[in-house]
């Protein structure tokens, strides 16, 4: 006899309010239920299209551990162990102290590796149950988001809805996104007023909350374009520092708010307007850590370099006495509080294109600088010394000047990066010629397998950008016209009809589909200037690729917009009188009834 079916103790529930653990619990009927468990989050229909709607305005790759940020510098086992003991000591006890302070400023010159000891004090602040939110700012890697404000407060408020310990704040997050979807487009006080602040005054404060906000390279917040042509660097800058200062002013907004539960962590390298700041803004509210000589660099770095050449001396069978201790100590004072100068000459030797001792004795030899002059010589000197050990070493620097330090290589807005795979189809002469360029390069630049079709070029730290933007530090390196660096492969692959390299029909649709995507129609004229018979424009009005693109719905009404379209239509009313001769001239593109329905008999001057 078959044993009967348990009845569920909510059998024919209705409106049940479940408390606790409820990894056992069975329950039928009409529940119109709130599940409110440990380790279980459960939203109804509502709620879950607020998740999705508060998800598509973060910035994933900002997260702490996120897969965007898995190759981010961290500090390496047993090394900067006083700075984060310090850290998180403070939030942990902070409260303790004779004058609690709310904020900490942690700063110090480039490559000092501020962001490596964010990333390994976060990871122990999650471990401990202490992190609640976090946002990494890069403006040379990863994903284009992480450069501007506007993710800012949607991804923090996103980590803590999804945190087991702060489930009442983020069920009340996402009411607020619920009653104002529009909240995204608003100003970053009034987001975080609205996703943050009110939530958290609403919601009854545990004794198991998280206690740390962490916010990266504040310094590396970038101001979004908000027209058609480019700042020029002195108001790129200022508007950079005005959208900086306004994240200030709103993270000291929240750590004076009585409401707000979470002690926040900035670090930034010590720009005027920052410093400025926290000196006379928010001195009263703000703790200082300088990454000077108190917390021991040097012994840090020698037990890096310890590791490293561990490490090398086992893959290469090695003596235990290489290198010596005057080689390792020669690496440390050339560093000058570096660390970015001992990780990227280590990269160096563990590369294969000659023997370690050989690419140590290389670095070892390059000439003593005097730091008290520039503090970045030996840094310059060893980044000149490996982009000259490329084949082509004027091409290889122009070239990551033009990816890293250019706003040409990008999708229009600069939302999105292209991949590795296809700037180096775009820049190439002949064939192989990025492999050629950029072998020597894998200490300086993380390159793509051959077989990865997606992923962009990124560099290890952001002082090479620096370097190469700098004609003093660079000298013969440095690209004074990167515009025309950029326009004569540009205008070459016009009139290829595509890249140097031949590809296959399905990779040369993709390729020609992301160069469309990538063109600014706005000034194709301008690109082309009065040479329109060196292209071919029949074929590329025609080709499927470009007629599908130009009439997409993301081509109409996205991001390039309307009015665009209608400047492009301009542009191929010309070409049609330029070019009438043609037979067969069809663009293909199905254009707004107002713009097929201009006049073509009498041709408008060009603008």
């Amino acid at each position: 006899m078959s044993k009967p079916a348990a009845m569920s103790n909510f059998h024919g529930a209705r409106n049940t309010n479940i408390q606790g653990d409820v990894n056992n619990t069975n329950i039928e009927g009409d529940v119109n239920t709130n599940i409110n468990a440990e380790h279980h989050h459960y939203y109804d229909g509502r709620s879950r299209n607020a998740v999705k709607e508060l998800r598509g305005h973060i910035a994933a790759g900002a997260m702490h551990d996120s897969a965007e940020r898995c190759d981010a510098p961290k500090c390496h086992p047993e090394t900067r162990v006083a700075v984060q003991d310090e850290l998180v000591g403070w939030i942990e006890n902070g409260d303790q102290e004779e004058d609690p302070k709310r904020i900490v400023w942690v700063t110090g010159p480039a490559g000092g590796g501020k962001t490596a000891i964010m990333g390994s004090t976060a990871e122990t602040c999650q471990r401990k149950g202490l992190l609640a939110c976090g946002f990494f700012f890069s403006s040379f890697t990863g994903s284009t988001n992480r450069r501007f404000k506007r993710c800012l407060v949607a991804t923090l408020a996103y980590q803590i809805v999804q945190h087991d310990a702060l489930r009442e704040v983020g069920e009340r997050i996402l009411s607020s996104v619920e009653r104002n979807p529009a909240i995204f487009e608003k100003k970053l006080e009034t987001q975080l007023d609205q996703l943050l602040l009110q939530p958290l005054r609403e919601a009854r404060r545990d004794s198991d909350w998280p206690k740390v906000m962490f916010i990266d390279g504040l310094d590396e917040c970038q101001a979004e374009e908000d027209g058609d042509t480019p700042r020029s660097p002195q108001k790129a800058a200022r508007a950079n520092e005005a959208d900086q200062k306004e994240i200030l002013h709103v993270m000291l907004k929240a750590a004076n708010d009585p409401s707000f539960p979470f002690r926040i962590i900035i670090a930034s390298r010590p720009e005027h307007i920052i410093q400025s700041f926290f000196t006379d803004i928010a001195h009263h509210t703000t703790r200082r850590i300088f990454l000077d000589d108190k917390y021991n660099p040097d012994a840090d770095m020698l037990l890096f370099l310890e590791a490293k050449f561990a490490e090398i001396r086992r893959e290469y069978k090695l003596s235990a006495s290489w290198p010596s201790s005057d080689v390792k100590q020669t690496l440390v004072e050339n560093a000058s509080g570096q660390f970015i100068y001992v990780a990227t000459a280590m990269r160096f030797i563990e590369e294969s294109s000659a023997p370690p001792h050989e690419l140590l004795d290389q670095v070892v030899a390059l000439r003593r600088h005097d730091v008290s002059a520039n503090p970045f010589a030996p840094l310059d000197a060893l980044y000149t010394h490996i982009l000259n050990s490329s084949p082509k070493p004027l091409l290889a620097a122009r070239w990551l000047s033009l990816i890293f330090r250019s706003p040409f290589l990008t999708y229009p807005g600069g939302q999105q990066k292209l991949s590795a795979r296809f700037i180096q189809l775009f820049l190439e002469s002949s064939p192989g010629e990025a492999f050629y360029v950029f072998r020597a390069l894998n200490s300086l630049v993380s390159i793509p397998p051959t077989d990865d079709d997606t992923s962009p070029y990124s560099l290890y730290h952001k002082s090479l950008a620096d370097f190469l933007d700098d004609r003093s530090r660079c000298g013969g390196l440095y690209l004074d016209d990167r515009y025309e660096l950029y326009y004569t492969p540009y205008l070459q692959i016009w009139k290829n009809q595509g890249p140097a390299t031949p590809l296959d029909a399905l990779e040369k649709d993709v390729f020609i589909h992301q160069f469309l995507e990538m063109t600014d129609y706005r000034k194709l004229s301008l690109f082309m200037g009065q040479n329109f018979e060196r292209y071919d424009v029949a074929w590329w009005m025609n080709t499927s690729t470009p007629a599908s693109a130009f009439s997409s719905p993301t081509f109409i009404g996205g991001a390039i917009g309307i009015k665009d379209v209608a400047l492009f239509a301009d542009r191929v009313h010309l070409l049609r009188h330029r070019f009438r001769h043609l037979d067969q001239f069809d663009t293909g593109i199905s254009l707004p009834r107002a713009i097929r329905s201009r006049d073509d008999s009498t041709p408008e001057e060009e603008p």
